[in-house]
């Protein structure tokens, strides 16, 4: 009997089927509170655990005072609220944002964690109040690299510590999660007030294919998960396609975040929009089951390494390409109000 379970369980991971999802945390807003200083600012302005620093693409034209300031994270207050384009007025731009919000002292807990004192991401969106549908992306300030290396701030520079060369795992649970097969389904932890807005988010694969996913409507008071079931999700492992798939060298897959999404419909009332958001988790099959093997691949080729080191690269550079460019238009309003 022991013997024919084992034979089962070994065709299935050959199969790549897998009988239970797996749920994880793709964001967690509360861990990314603004923890560190930079440069000559009184206050802490940025996440340590999701800082990138982009100096390295900005030109030899800057001082070594200024580029040690060219970083930023996932920090709440650093996220960005984009407004569909029929919606960008001067007045609606200036009045829809992001902001770091803490949960009172006397909030009470929530599906079993603790909701007092939590940072969590606060949105306001101020929308047209003509009759006629609108949308709002709050973003995150760079497209979250899938890739990335944890690093450790040590005086003005990131550094990545030996044991993370080449992991690419610096924003795992941070916006990204690896090795995700079909999803089952997504959990939101929000807060409403009454809004009878929907709310959404976008997703983006290893493929840089985005899909918009609507979750709920927000007409409701106070904390609430709202979850998205996948239609398409086959639970009997008798009704799927089995297929086998080469298991070196297939990188696993993932989704990493790309924005939130507030609908506003034409009947709906305009004017300000304001919601929390604590999380976002994600119920899945795992795309590749890792297995014990005689022969260590990756050792030998680095396959994997090398194509993912790749894609660090190329990520990192987009990024610091448009973060450079802001620290210019910031240095340049600040220059102008003095």
């Amino acid at each position: 009997m022991k013997r024919l379970v084992t034979l089962i369980g070994a065709f299935l991971l050959l199969t790549g089927v897998v009988l239970f999802a797996e749920t994880s945390v793709l964001i967690d807003f509360s861990k990314l509170a603004a923890d560190t200083k930079l440069g000559k600012s009184d206050t802490p302005t940025e996440n340590a655990a999701t800082m990138i620093d982009f100096s390295n693409v900005a030109g030899a034209s800057f001082t070594p005072e200024e580029k040690a300031q060219m970083k930023t994270s996932l920090a709440l207050n650093n996220w960005e609220v984009v407004l569909a384009p029929s919606s960008r007025t001067i007045e609606n731009i200036s009045l829809s944002m992001t902001k770091e919000a803490t949960t009172s002292p006397n909030a009470k807990p929530f599906n079993g964690e603790d909701m007092a004192n939590i940072k969590v991401l606060g949105i306001r969106v101020h929308f047209p109040t003509a009759p006629f549908n609108s949308w709002a992306i709050i973003k995150p300030p760079f497209e979250i690299p899938a890739y990335a290396d944890k690093t450790e701030l040590q005086g003005d520079k990131l550094v990545v510590p030996d044991k993370e060369k080449g992991r690419g795992r610096k924003f795992d649970h941070y916006g990204v999660l690896k090795n995700v097969g079909v999803i089952k389904s997504i959990a939101v932890t929000v807060y409403g007030a009454n809004f009878p807005n929907g709310f959404g988010i976008i997703l983006k694969n290893q493929n840089n294919e985005e899909q918009q996913i609507f979750i709920d409507y927000l007409n409701f008071d106070g904390w609430r998960t709202l979850v998205w079931k996948n239609p398409n999700y086959i639970s009997e492992v008798r009704n799927r396609q089995i297929r086998r798939y080469p298991l070196y060298p297939k990188s696993a897959p993932y989704i990493k975040l790309v924005g939130l999404v507030i609908y506003k419909d034409a009947s709906q009332e305009g004017g300000d929009f304001i919601t929390y958001v604590k999380d976002i988790k994600v119920t899945y099959d795992k795309a590749v089951l890792s297995l014990q093997r005689d022969i260590d691949d990756e050792s030998i080729w680095h396959i994997l390494q090398n194509r993912q080191a790749a894609r660090r690269a190329a990520e990192l550079r987009r990024l610091g390409n448009l973060q450079v460019l802001r620290y210019l238009e910031k240095m340049k309003m600040d220059k102008g109000g003095k």
